[in-house]
């Protein structure tokens, strides 16, 4: 059976747990990581030098980076649907996972820890705003594309894109900041708070 470690609160974490449960796929979790420590174990580091979450066990393999763990549970798993063999439609897919990393994720971290893990009287209020304006920017992206192509960021069935940006986008419409109207982008958020493994594994109290 497939081995996750790592925190149920680790938005990492819960792009893999949203990818099990969209593949029906059954596995052990162990928590770890955060609250619940064992990072920086030497057996531990054995496993994943980088001592984050998640660490994916699968028989003799051992993974880790969450946007791979999901590319090979769906290839793996009969997840064509999530993550297609055509060379061409899966550039289409790639794109956003890559784009989740390098675009939008870094000031959604940064709002994060500027809004959730920082005490209020200890919060820098003219990074947490630049933040949110680089998050705006980005997500104005994911609604004209929404606009444009639609109901799916990579055609007209949830991908791993939409599974790897569920956390993110969950918390965008969460944080306590001042959000523009985006009707194209609320509506593919509406669509994917539809999916069972979502509400169960993204929709969870930031910590």
């Amino acid at each position: 059976m497939l081995k996750i470690w790592g925190r149920s609160s680790s938005s990492n974490v819960q792009k893999v747990l949203w990818c099990c449960a969209e593949l029906d796929i059954a596995y052990e979790r162990t928590d770890w990581g955060g609250p619940f420590g064992g990072n920086q174990d030497p057996e531990y580091l054995k496993l994943n030098p980088n001592g984050l979450v998640p660490t994916v066990i699968d028989g003799d393999l051992v993974m880790w980076e969450s946007n791979t763990i999901c590319r090979y549970l769906a290839a793996t798993r009969n997840g064509e649907r999530l993550y297609p063999k055509d060379p061409v439609s899966r550039t289409h897919v790639e794109r956003w996972m890559d784009w989740q990393l390098a675009v939008v994720g870094p000031p959604m971290g940064q709002l994060l820890f500027g809004l959730i893990r920082t005490k209020p009287e200890a919060r820098d209020q003219a990074a947490i705003e630049a933040a949110r304006r680089r998050a705006l920017a980005a997500w104005m992206i994911v609604d004209d594309e929404i606009k444009d192509r639609g109901p799916y960021l990579a055609g007209p069935e949830l991908s791993l894109a939409e599974i790897v940006l569920g956390t993110q986008i969950y918390r965008w419409f969460a944080f306590p900041i001042e959000r523009p109207t985006l009707d194209n982008l609320r509506a593919w958020y509406d669509r994917l708070r539809q999916r069972s493994g979502f509400k169960t594994h993204i929709e969870t109290p930031i910590t």
